[in-house]
């Protein structure tokens, strides 16, 4: 008997290990967890359709249990736990994991709420069309076939498929030392591609992406930005944004936010779960209620907004904080040639199309060699009916079958396979029909052998073949895409998206801000009534009117003196008695501070522009200050200090000037005074400063208004009164004078006109709006309003039929091209339009300047 010491090999543990971790590590990537690059799948899923085909469990039969399907397949290819045969089973026949399905279930196969699926003794499946054209021309040698476990059977080492179901599909796994995760696509749109590639092998990923335009994925969404795509298809690695599908529902108490479709591999329940969890903690405002109305039609998560907030800010967050918008990390790597390798989309394409030409190759040789077996056999039974008296002599006169098949050969040179082809040949085939068949199959065989070959010859007929077989399974199996792409903000320029319109801003007392056309604003005459414009809460009124083109940049100035940037597209767009939006809801404003001033400026990115303008600030108390607009052209989202006010004193009008302006300030009194800009030196942001004019002592006047004038042989200055009367000047009636002064008197202010409440400077072709704190706007041409001399108390230019209503904002407006010649009935408010309530949502504040 050997001794101890001479069973036992002494062996570095180190080494031995290393060696076993590296068998296992690659047993675990090739045979496990990494799909091959051909068919897209784990060898566990090729399994278990190959099983399912073999036992007869197709499309056009009843189901069988899965229990069946799952013991086929481990006793017979996968010797492994049966949890995870039956896992990848009813994966395969989930439609909210697989963009195409390719088993049926039928019975519990689990939900988008991560509900698992019913023990496998219960649930019943069988293989989709999809499934089974995975295997198409499976017998017909196109693929090798390897023994499974025991030696005892032969199965598949990848399937015949005319899907590219690695992009199709996906993959995700977790192997040793790496991992893939590739996104679902569209069928169609990856056939395309395909095509596109058998055209031009040549082909650049840019190209390809005009066929295989993103990832489509089962659970419908956006795909928010193409970076991440690109950066995907390019190099194998790339993030890719995915945002539910969402649309705000406006019920006359509430807004509601409806999900109808949320981002690929989100657990539902979850997301509610998360959704209630952050509003119970608070960290998300705004939220009253959230259900789960999902049903057979589809999916519908009821987001209830409370009165008092902003849908599009509460989806905004939800976005930021929850999986309504998640990222779907690519890792595109796969088994190619056995290795694991990270891929690029025209490597996936490429791979697959390689695939498909082998495959047709082999299919071709198959038929060819069994067209040319049958067309001998043919040529054997062709020559036995010429010649059927003598054949069945001889067959007749032969004592065995072997006798005849001799004595045939001998006579008429027939092979073995021949003769015992027409000694098999039954009565019936002696009739001339059959015999005439026989021609006719002959003939059709001769043909396909021609054609075989010409496939297997020529290169071109090949393709040919290959891109009219991948057309074939787009028209039967290719649908819609269910991922819309949306471009990000930085990938776009949104100015492309929006016509360069006029519109008119609107900003409450309380700060709710909206953006209407000009177009819905019709002219009236002079002292009309005007029509109802926006219809705010009791305690509110429409403060301030802008007149701005789409393209513009607002700044606006609050009143402690800080700046904020918002183009105007977007402002929240509303009709002209509809809601507006909380300015706090756009911009990230002091909840204790307000808008009360603003510029729209187009050129803010030019920098000799900004070089060469001066932004004037007029303040309540008189106090003016002039900045260079360079420190105003670089956006911050927190804003920056525009002025520093006095506790008492407050931002009532910003212009631009271009450094050469007259600048004129008007006072609630009536009084206004002119004086050029350069007696106003350059200052920095944090500055205060310095008096422009001065005001009178009754403890009630205050600054109305600053206007710079630009073209005095042109320009005509226009001053409003609370009770609707105003009046245009020659600019020189007001001598220029040096800052500081009390000024002269621009309105004859009496108790009929009431104090001054705007100052502007307008030309003969322009158009005035007013609006009223009742909320009635009207429009109507400057030329009614008549020159007259600076005292005088001007002419009515609305009538105020309401009592107690006063003027609370003037602007001027380009003309219209096609004017409304709509005449005001004085003292009708018949004709006004319904009111609107202003929303408690906070946006922008817009002034009026033109640049």
């Amino acid at each position: 008997m050997a001794s101890l010491d001479d069973r036992i090999i002494k062996v570095n543990i180190e080494q031995e290990m290393r060696s076993s971790y590296i068998d296992y590590s690659m047993s675990v990537i090739v045979a496990r967890a990494l799909p091959d690059v051909r068919d897209g799948f784990k060898p566990v899923h090729r399994r278990i359709l190959y099983g399912m085909q073999q036992i007869g469990n197709t499309h056009d039969k009843a189901t069988k249990k899965c229990a069946r399907i799952v013991g086929e397949v481990l006793g017979k290819y996968h010797p492994h736990g049966d949890s995870s045969v039956y896992g990848a089973l009813v994966r395969m026949a989930q439609d909210w994991n697989m963009r195409y399905t390719l088993v049926e279930g039928q019975g519990n196969f689990g939900s988008m709420d991560g509900d698992s699926a019913a023990a496998m003794r219960y649930t019943e499946a069988r293989l989709s069309l999809l499934g089974e054209a995975m295997m198409q021309d499976l017998e017909k040698e196109t693929v090798d076939m390897t023994n499974n476990f025991d030696d005892t059977l032969k199965e598949p080492t990848v399937m015949p498929t005319r899907i590219p179901n690695l992009l199709v599909n996906g993959a995700s796994g977790i192997a040793v030392g790496m991992a893939t995760n590739i996104p679902t696509h569209n069928l169609g749109e990856v056939i395309d591609g395909c095509v596109a590639y058998i055209d031009n092998p040549d082909i650049e990923t840019e190209e390809l992406m005009q066929h295989v335009k993103a990832p489509d994925f089962p659970t419908g969404g956006y795909i928010m930005g193409m970076q991440g795509v690109r950066d995907a298809y390019e190099t194998g690695k790339g993030r890719v944004v995915i945002r539910a599908k969402t649309d705000i529902e406006t019920t006359p108490t509430h807004d509601k936010i409806i999900v109808n479709e949320i981002p690929y591999g989100v657990n539902k329940a979850e997301l509610i779960k998360n959704i209630a969890s952050l509003v119970n903690e608070k960290k998300i405002e705004g939220i009253s209620n959230v259900n789960d109305e999902t049903d057979r039609e589809g999916m519908r998560i009821v987001i209830d907004v409370k009165r008092d907030a902003n849908a599009n800010v509460v989806l905004n967050k939800l976005f930021k904080m929850t999986a309504l918008q998640s990222s779907f990390s690519v890792n595109c790597i796969a088994l190619v040639h056995g290795q694991p390798k990270l891929l690029t989309l025209k490597d996936c394409i490429k791979y697959f199309v390689e695939h498909r030409h082998d495959v047709t190759i082999r299919r071709t040789q198959f038929e060819l060699r069994k067209a040319q077996e049958r067309a001998h056999i043919l040529e054997g039974l062709i020559l036995a009916s010429d010649n059927i008296d003598e054949v069945v002599h001889i067959i007749r006169s032969s004592k065995t079958p072997q006798e005849a098949i001799e004595r045939l050969k001998e006579r008429f040179g027939f092979d073995d396979i021949q003769a015992k082809a027409i000694v098999d040949m039954r009565l019936a085939q002696l009739t001339n029909i059959q015999q005439e068949k026989l021609h006719a199959e002959y003939d059709g065989l001769m043909k396909k052998i021609e054609y075989y070959n010409l496939v297997l010859t020529d290169d071109g007929e090949c393709k040919k073949l290959m891109k009219t077989e991948l057309e074939e399974v787009k028209e039967k199996y290719g649908d819609a895409r269910r991922t819309e792409i949306r471009l990000s903000a930085e990938e776009f320029n949104p100015e492309d998206f929006y016509a360069d319109d006029e519109v008119v801003i609107t900003l409450s007392h309380l700060g709710y801000i909206k953006r209407t056309p000009l177009t819905e604003y019709r002219q009236q005459s002079r002292g009309g009534v005007g029509s109802r414009g926006s219809t705010t809460r009791d305690s509110d009124f429409i403060e301030h009117l802008y007149h701005a083109t789409m393209h513009n940049t607002m700044l606006f100035f609050t009143e402690k003196g800080r700046c904020y940037w918002l183009k105007v597209y977007d402002i929240p767009e509303g009709a002209k008695n509809s809601k507006g939006r909380a300015i706090q809801n756009v911009l990230n404003i002091d909840s204790d501070d307000s808008v009360n001033a603003c510029l729209q400026i187009r050129k803010l990115n030019d920098k000799e522009f900004c070089e060469s303008h001066y932004v004037v600030f007029a303040t309540k108390n008189g106090i003016v200050k002039k900045t260079c607009l360079t420190e105003y052209s670089r956006p911050r989202a927190n804003g920056v200090i525009a002025i520093n006010t006095r506790e008492d004193d407050k931002v009532v009008n910003v212009i631009l000037t271009n450094g050469d302006n007259e600048l004129v300030l008007a006072n609630r009194n009536g009084r206004a005074i002119r004086f050029h800009e350069s007696k106003v030196r350059t200052m920095g942001r944090n500055a205060t400063g310095v008096i422009g004019m001065r005001l009178d002592n009754d403890g009630e006047d205050a600054i109305v208004g600053m206007i710079a004038i630009n073209h005095e042989d042109k320009e005509t200055i226009l001053v409003v009164s609370e009770q609707g009367y105003g009046k245009r000047s020659q600019v020189a009636d007001y001598r220029v004078t040096g800052r500081g002064g009390k000024g002269v008197k621009t309105l004859n202010v009496t108790e009929k006109t009431g104090k001054v409440i705007s100052l502007r400077v307008v030309t003969e072709d322009i158009d005035l709006m007013i609006i009223n704190k009742s909320g009635i706007t009207i429009r109507m041409r400057v030329d009614d309003i008549r020159v007259t001399g600076r005292a005088t108390q001007g002419v009515r230019v609305i009538n105020l039929s309401k009592r107690n209503d006063v003027i609370s904002s003037v602007c001027a407006v380009s003309r219209s091209e096609e004017e409304e010649e709509t005449e005001a009935i004085p003292g009708n408010e018949a004709s006004a339009q319904p009111a609107v309530q202003t929303e408690t949502q906070q946006e922008p504040n817009i002034n009026e300047e033109n640049v």
